[in-house]
């Protein structure tokens, strides 16, 4: 059974849709992953799709969306480092990777974050896949 994963942020504009970009590639068999946010955007960040396109991944398809518009119960609750409190998920695990929004930063801060969050979600596949955390 895959766990419902949810990245959330500000915005969903940037970090959480990479996130959940690279959560589908890398963890499509283990992962079911959504990506929401508090207040999100009118459109994805095209330095985002830009960035994540130089990987391989598009993510022209996806849109910022509303936590309503995601399951109200996640097995992971993963923040993205925003600064506000977020809204009450009910999971089994949270987590707060704490990761600077490179939104209105040159480029290079996009692919930088970008990597960063490459890690972490190649990370989190691989305790899921050894079944290394406590849910």
């Amino acid at each position: 059974m895959k766990l419902k994963v949810g990245f959330i942020c500000v915005g969903n504009s940037c970090r959480s849709q990479m996130a959940e970009g690279f959560a589908r590639f890398y963890g499509k068999d283990v992962i079911e992953p959504y990506s929401a946010g508090t207040h999100p955007a009118l459109e994805i960040n095209p330095n985002a799709v830009a960035v994540m396109k130089e990987k391989g991944i598009d993510l022209s398809f996806q849109y910022p969306k509303l936590l309503e518009e995601i399951p109200s119960e996640l097995d992971i609750l993963i923040t993205m480092g925003c600064n506000v409190q977020c809204p009450y998920v009910p999971c089994k695990l949270r987590e707060d990777w704490g990761l600077e929004d490179p939104v209105g930063k040159p480029i290079e801060q996009f692919r930088e974050t970008r990597d960063v969050i490459e890690e972490k979600v190649k990370t989190l596949i691989e305790k899921i896949r050894n079944n290394e955390l406590k849910l």
